[in-house]
Order: structure tokens, then sequence, then C-alpha cells
């Protein structure tokens, strides 16, 4: 059974820093493709980011190029998505996914078999 734990959401004002950590259970973590997803209310989920298994090659959505960065720790089996300079529009629920047998899943959420539970973040003064 593979398990996706989301962590380190909550409230933060404009121009704020979260870090969100997702821990990956049941399988060996090297061979999973991994990413970042968000679901704002009343829009469909989006891409937010992607890391290959060998956590090269982060592939950002152009929102949030250059304010979150993406990384993942083996020995945790963690990923880790560090937001910076958070904007009102940040606001959504935030979902770690995993594309196992992938080398990367990219931005299309088919490739992605498991999913956590997602986790809120609200960027408001």
């Amino acid at each position: 059974q593979v398990q996706l734990v989301e962590s380190g959401g909550g409230s933060v004002q404009p121009g704020g820093s979260l870090r969100l950590s997702c821990v990956v259970s049941g399988r060996t973590f090297s061979t999973y493709a991994m990413g970042w997803f968000r679901q704002a209310p009343g829009k469909e989920r989006e891409f937010v980011v992607a890391i290959s298994r060998s956590g090269g090659s982060p592939y950002y959505a152009d929102s949030v190029k250059g304010r979150f960065t993406i990384s993942r720790d083996g020995a945790k089996s963690t990923i880790y998505l560090q937001m910076n300079s958070l904007k009102p529009e940040d606001t959504a629920v935030y979902y770690c996914a995993a594309a196992p047998d992938r080398f990367f899943g990219g931005r299309d959420d088919n490739n992605y078999s498991y999913w956590g539970q997602g986790i809120q973040v609200t960027v408001s003064s």
C-alpha cells in the first residue's frame, strides 16, 4: 500500500514563505517520479512542478518559476516544495503525487498513480 502524506501548509501573508513536505511510504522511493499539483476553489487541479526519479530535471509551471523550489531526499523518502514570495493567487489545496516506474512524470496528472490527501495553503493579508 503506497501512501503519500503532506505537511507544512497553513496561512501566510503575501510575500511570505512556506515549505511543504510529502513523505512516501510503501515502496522504494527511488522508483517514483514525483510532482506537486494544486487546486484552488472553483478551479480545476493544475500542475505546479515535477521532479525526476534521480532528483534532477525539475520542471516548473510558469506561474511559480523563480519562486518555488522542489527537492527530494531519498534517505527520508520525502519531497519538499519551498514556496517563497507567495501571492494570494497561490492559495489552493496542494497535492503531492507519485508516478511509479517513470523517470519523469511531467505535467500530465494522468501519469501519476498515487496522490496525497492534500494540504491547504492560504495566502492572505
